[in-house]
């Protein structure tokens, strides 16, 4: 199995395509957006329809709990993208990883009361339904996929250690802040500052456009906002202010999506520059 997926045929056809007039070609650049941003989107878009089929649907005397089907059933999503090359095996390795981050960081916060899953299941660590890890993996299969489909690339990038000491900085205030002072405005503010310069590149039909990466952050945190007031509403797991019913995640949230997009990046970004390394060797 090559690493090309079978998206890859159908984008450099799209790609290709002539246009004959700037404003066709601005439509359809708009519609191609869509198209590689519903693609990328994939694995996360089929997660929120199983919370919310199974939220609705979901026989009451099944064989197995509701949640443990949703692990079953994301794990089969799983096996059948790479089975039939819906999905490239680095990409997989992006999910793998924020199983485990994502996972790793569950169990405390659940084990904290931030937050809790109110539906039995066997296929959990301790009160972590093992599907929820494939919430946090859906994330970073986003952005490894826009990645490649737009061709990102990065102008006035900050050196390398910076982006990956303020991720590890982050992921450990998300355990800390328990117990010591919240730093999260702190490393908010630390976040404008590295990335006050940088602009990522990315190309939709022909034409290379940019815009500030922190920008880009924002854009993808209301994007998770969003999907987790669909997540919460289908009572995949509920939040101490949503235990008289479900309410809208306070749009404060954002502040954490914010920061947890910076993992995300750093994260993706480093299995990339580890791809692009080994395809170097290889091809030396």
């Amino acid at each position: 199995m090559t690493g090309e997926t079978r998206f890859a045929g159908i984008r450099k056809r799209l790609e290709h395509l002539q246009v004959t007039s700037p404003g066709k070609a601005a439509l359809f650049e708009f519609a191609l957006f869509g198209f590689k941003q519903g693609w990328a989107c994939l694995f996360g878009a089929l997660m929120l329809g199983l919370l919310l089929v199974t939220h609705f649907w979901y026989p009451a005397n099944a064989p197995i709990a509701r949640y443990d089907f949703l692990t079953v059933a994301a794990l089969g999503i799983q096996v059948a993208m790479l089975a039939f090359r819906l999905e490239t095996f680095e990409e997989a390795r992006v999910i793998l990883a924020f199983h485990v981050v994502g996972t790793v960081m569950e169990v405390f916060k659940t084990a904290m009361g931030s937050w809790a899953y109110p539906e039995p299941s066997l296929l959990r660590l301790g009160g972590v339904p093992l599907f929820s890890g494939f919430m946090y993996a859906a994330v970073g299969s986003y952005i490894a996929r826009t990645w490649r489909i737009f061709s990102f690339g990065f102008v006035g990038y900050p050196p390398r250690w910076q982006p990956v000491l303020l991720a590890t900085a982050v992921y450990a205030n998300f355990f800390s802040h328990h117990f010591i002072v919240d730093l999260r405005w702190a490393l908010l503010a630390a976040t404008a500052w590295i990335f006050r310069g940088c602009w990522v590149e990315f190309t939709v039909f022909r034409t290379r456009r940019r815009m500030p990466l922190l920008i880009g952050f924002l854009l993808v945190s209301l994007f998770i906002w969003v999907a987790e007031n669909i997540g919460t509403f289908a009572n995949a797991w509920r939040y101490p202010s949503q235990s008289g019913g479900w309410a809208m995640v306070p749009i404060g949230k954002l502040v954490a999506w914010y920061l947890l997009m910076i993992i995300s990046f750093v994260l993706v970004s480093q299995l990339h520059g580890e791809a692009r390394a080994k395809r170097a060797l290889q091809g030396a």
